[in-house]
């Protein structure tokens, strides 16, 4: 999720804004869910009936969750170590 306003950043458990993670997903300094990547993803899938790429084209279902899992992995929280 691109974050450029402070409210949509998450935070840390002393409350200060967390430049990693979004409100969705980390909040006072714990990810508010626990899940693997897959699961993420196939949650993520279920938001995506008005999807646009960069050049406001629509893209299929199919198509989010492909550019998902190769986006994901290279995400701080999915990144191999």
């Amino acid at each position: 999720m691109p974050m450029t306003a402070a409210e949509e950043f998450g935070n840390n458990q002393d409350g200060t804004l967390n430049q990693d993670y979004c409100v969705y997903c980390f909040k006072d300094g714990n990810f508010t869910k626990q899940m693997t990547m897959d699961e993420m993803i196939t949650h993520c899938a279920e938001y995506s009936d008005s999807l646009k790429d960069e050049n406001e084209n629509s893209i299929s279902k199919k198509e989010y969750i492909a550019s998902m899992k190769a986006y994901f992995p290279t995400l701080k929280r999915w990144k191999q170590q």
